[in-house]
């Protein structure tokens, strides 16, 4: 089981379809909206060095954006 966490804001559709993407193939992920979650925020700022969205972390790797066959690699999905 990996330990994911999508950082996200609202208004974000590549969120969006990063979320569906993780509901499709049954991974759990904790979302963090950097909207309203400084903390979430400094944190994706740490791992990413940018402001873009989303970030998402598979165990230890940042994945900046939604990359599918990034993802699929990090999560062991065949695609």
């Amino acid at each position: 089981m990996h330990t994911v966490t999508i950082y996200t804001t609202p208004t974000c559709g590549f969120c969006k379809q990063a979320k569906a993407y993780m509901a499709d193939h049954n991974v759990s992920f904790e979302e963090k909206d950097v909207t309203v979650d400084n903390s979430a925020r400094d944190t994706m700022l740490q791992k990413s060095r940018q402001m873009g969205v989303p970030v998402i972390t598979v165990d230890d790797e940042v994945i900046i954006g939604f990359d599918r066959p990034k993802l699929a690699q990090a999560l062991g999905i065949s695609e």
